[in-house]
């Protein structure tokens, strides 16, 4: 397989799914109003795909602006986008929300609101990834908990956009590294190999700062227990000034189509300096590469490629 980082200019906030041997393509907008989606046969394809747009954001109120993150999701054989969006007046009155596709093909059949993802805390809500595990469905999202900080929670869900139990903070940004600019863990991204489950997560501010985290869990504790969560004291995938690629995180994984070689996809900037705000700034793209494990079965992520052509 070959393809070219970056694979998709000015896509940040990537996900890519393999389902029945297609891949599948999202991620957040520069526009940041409205939720688009892609499919090919191989990576290399999704950099020429067509994209459908299959929502946009409301003229006003709830889910009318900062449409960020959006994740599409296989489950019990109907499709699903989890994604969050704020309101025009209030920018920062960030909330989960779910659509549901009405037929069987993403990319032609009609998608209807489920609603907004209620949680018992105020404050903001987003990154919302949903992963089953012993039978059960969870989900992992991060929000704000009082004064500043955004933390990753865990709950089970009664259906796809209905929490069955009550969030459980697994990680706070008590680490400096995570604590850059602002005190931040969001992105939370499963994988699970080797007797655990794994959930990778971002933290710092959006620049240069920004990186990728590792939880881990023993495949048979209770996910919604806290204490069933382990930490790494430092990240796991940095900014590589070498390869200049700065700020690398907001990942997801997926798979070569045999399922042999196990792919990292993340979102960078080939540049340090930022003017601005860097939510602002729209050259974050989505890049993918591959990567392996440790002897003691934990994933080694490497460090992020250089621009250009990459093989496996």
């Amino acid at each position: 397989m070959t393809w070219s980082n970056p694979l998709i200019p000015q896509r940040a906030d990537p996900q890519i799914t393999l389902v029945d041997g297609r891949y599948w393509f999202t991620a957040s907008v520069p526009s940041y109003d409205a939720i688009e989606i892609r499919a090919a046969d191989g990576i290399a394809g999704l950099a020429r795909a067509p994209t459908k747009v299959i929502w946009r954001a409301h003229d006003s109120g709830p889910a009318s602006f900062h449409v960020w993150a959006p994740e599409l999701h296989r489950i019990d054989g109907r499709w699903y986008v989890y994604f969050a969006a704020s309101e025009r007046d209030d920018i920062w009155k960030l909330r989960m929300y779910v659509l549901e596709c009405e037929g069987a093909d993403p990319l032609t059949d009609g998608w209807v609101e489920r609603g907004q993802i209620a949680t018992p805390e105020e404050g903001f809500s987003l990154d919302a990834t949903p992963f089953e595990h012993g039978g059960k469905r969870f989900l992992c999202w991060a929000q704000k908990s009082p004064p500043t900080e955004s933390n990753l929670y865990i709950a089970e869900l009664a259906n796809p956009w209905t929490l069955k139990t009550a969030p459980a903070v697994i990680t706070r940004p008590n680490l400096a590294w995570e604590r850059i600019g602002f005190c931040v863990n969001e992105g939370p991204a499963l994988l699970k190999r080797n007797g655990k489950v794994f959930i990778a997560y971002s933290a710092a501010a959006t620049d240069a700062n920004y990186c990728m985290g590792l939880l881990w869990a023993d495949e048979n504790a209770d996910l919604l227990d806290p204490k069933s969560w382990h930490k790494s004291p430092t990240p796991v995938f940095t900014t590589d000034e070498s390869a200049s690629q700065f700020g690398p995180g907001h990942n997801s994984f997926t798979t070569t189509p045999d399922g042999k070689a196990d792919l990292l996809v993340y979102h960078a900037r080939n540049y340090r300096d930022i003017v601005g705000d860097p939510l602002n700034d729209p050259n974050r793209h989505t890049r993918v590469q591959a990567f392996g494990w440790r002897a003691d079965g934990f994933p080694d992520f490497g460090t992020p490629v250089a621009d250009g052509p990459y093989s496996l």
